[in-house]
């Protein structure tokens, strides 16, 4: 429901391009990490991956589970609250091992947050979290890297610019683009695999916003 809802509405927010690497194929039981940006990415990126014929579960900030509706419809499909700094921290990774072995690919942000930055220019990736590194070391899943550009100019800044954004963006028609990058299995230590996975996605994102025609240096 969560995929086919950003699938419905994000077409709505901006013309959505996406890409893939060649020759790659998503593989079930896949570890997709994407760039974050925005309030607004993880919902064009969902709607990006169906497009590719994938419907992951979700790690997000456990915040989002107290929202009424969004929150039900969280747990009802099984996506993955993560309680940072908290002890119930690791049972995130557990249900996210658990959704790989069933077969499930698992979307989660490994910059732990997006930029406070208030204009709507690219950035490269914050620093991952180890968080991915440990997940990927238990399970021996693939790593998928999504980059994905332009959804600043739909949400970024303050909370009134970012309403502001939400509400222009059916007529302003921003251009999005979501890019796959080529799988990979990292290697080394947590801080080897981190590394890693940071740069693949880091090149994903340079090629989105190569797309766009976006400068994508900055931060970098």
């Amino acid at each position: 429901m969560l995929s086919r809802l950003a699938h419905l509405l994000v077409p709505v927010l901006g013309r959505v391009r996406v890409t893939i690497a060649p020759d790659v194929r998503l593989a079930p039981g896949s570890v997709i990490v994407a760039n974050h940006t925005s309030l607004a990415d993880p919902a064009v990126v969902l709607a990006a991956l169906r497009r590719c014929g994938v419907e992951p579960v979700v790690m997000a900030a456990a915040g989002l589970w107290r929202i009424p509706v969004l929150g039900r419809l969280l747990v009802r499909e099984g996506h993955i609250p993560v309680h940072r700094g908290d002890r119930r921290a690791a049972e995130a990774l557990d249900r996210a091992a658990a959704a790989l072995a069933a077969g499930r690919s698992v979307l989660l942000y490994a910059e732990g947050g997006i930029p406070s930055r208030r204009d709507a220019a690219e950035a490269a990736p914050l620093p991952f979290r180890s968080g991915l590194a440990r997940l990927v070391a238990r399970t021996g899943a693939p790593v998928v890297p999504v980059g994905q550009a332009g959804v600043r100019r739909v949400t970024s800044g303050g909370p009134a610019k970012q309403v502001a954004g939400v509400l222009t963006a059916p007529l302003r028609r921003p251009r999005l683009h979501v890019h796959v990058g080529r799988p990979l299995e990292p290697t080394g230590d947590t801080a080897a695999r981190t590394l890693q996975a940071r740069t693949a996605v880091t090149d994903a994102w340079r090629t989105a916003a190569a797309h766009l025609g976006e400068p994508a240096a900055y931060g970098a």
